[in-house]
């Protein structure tokens, strides 16, 4: 498991993000304080508080690269 930082500040931000990650076959966590949501659940997101950083844990062996590159815009470094 890999575990990055994103920020999804807004809504577009936050459509073409789950747009994206559901284009990959694993499961993927986003984890905001106590909450834990599936990452490919638009309406799970919406009930995190998005004005903060939020860890995103993706449960992928093999693709991470790929994975990572297409989080690109997402991911704070």
């Amino acid at each position: 498991m890999k575990t990055v930082q994103i920020s999804l500040n807004s809504i577009d931000k936050v459509k073409s993000f789950v747009n994206e990650i559901t284009k990959f076959d694993y499961d993927f966590d986003l984890v905001s304080g106590r909450y834990v949501i599936d990452a490919k659940s638009i309406m799970g997101i919406f009930s995190l508080d998005l004005s903060k950083p939020i860890d995103l844990n993706i449960h992928a062996e093999d693709d991470s690269d790929v994975i990572l590159q297409a989080l690109k815009p997402y991911i704070i470094d």
